[in-house]
């Protein structure tokens, strides 16, 4: 029989050229269990990748990016399904309302842009991360990684930070008392010193690493202000 993915002449249970199996098992109930389970395994799952990243994250996707990618969980998926843990905890308490409103300016082009990252801010950190990218390019541009490589680096670290703001949200939503402000602290520490730890555990490192983020911030909130802007204008003409 030949493979179904690549047409290859299968003699044994794999296919030589591609290796999908010659007969694919049927989707049942023991398939579902099986792929949530090698999702959450412990050994190169989703949980191993939190512990490498919560006590040696510069280490381990330093290792990821130059030796080896089958460790840890791949960065884009990680990220997403980070920002949708935060996404459905921070929905179902409603955590944000309470902080951000724009309300006075709802109707303006700019204020619906914020709206919106404030009903999906997991997935707007997500963004957000190419401005941090660009300034924690320039800030280590002796170190020979490209704009991926840092991006690769910034899905893993802000990951992270999701899971940090999400424990902030459940426990906050849990016990009613404002602790979102100190898991924002928690979660930008916790970027410089992964930053830092990435780029030889320096000092100056962890404070350029900081420095990257609020700069990232600034530079995410001036653009959409501006787009913002250029568009009422436009429209107003």
């Amino acid at each position: 029989m030949n493979c179904k993915n690549c047409n290859t002449e299968v003699f044994q249970n794999y296919c030589p050229n591609c290796g999908q199996p010659a007969i694919l098992k049927r989707i049942d109930r023991h398939y579902i269990t099986h792929e949530i389970e090698h999702i959450l395994h412990f050994e190169r799952g989703i949980l191993y990748t939190i512990r490498e990243l919560l006590t040696k994250p510069g280490d381990n996707v330093r290792h990821y990016i130059s030796e080896n990618r089958a460790r840890l969980v791949k960065p884009i998926i990680f990220i997403i399904v980070t920002s949708l843990i935060y996404s459905l905890i921070n929905g179902f308490f409603h955590i944000e309302d309470g902080y951000i409103n724009y309300q006075e300016i709802e109707q303006t082009t700019t204020g619906k842009i914020f709206t919106w990252v404030q009903a999906h801010y997991g997935y707007s950190n997500i963004i957000l991360g190419i401005f941090i990218a660009f300034w924690v390019k320039i800030f280590f541009k002796n170190y020979n990684y490209n704009l991926f490589e840092i991006l690769i680096l910034l899905c893993f670290v802000m990951g992270i930070e999701m899971l940090i703001f999400a424990c902030c949200a459940l426990l906050q939503g849990l016990i009613k008392i404002d602790i979102m402000q100190y898991g924002g602290i928690i979660g930008i520490a916790y970027f410089s010193w992964a930053i830092g730890q990435f780029f030889d555990k320096k000092i100056s490192n962890y404070l350029k690493g900081f420095a990257a983020y609020m700069l990232g911030v600034v530079s995410a909130t001036i653009l959409a202000v501006a787009i913002g802007t250029l568009i009422d204008i436009l429209i107003k003409h």
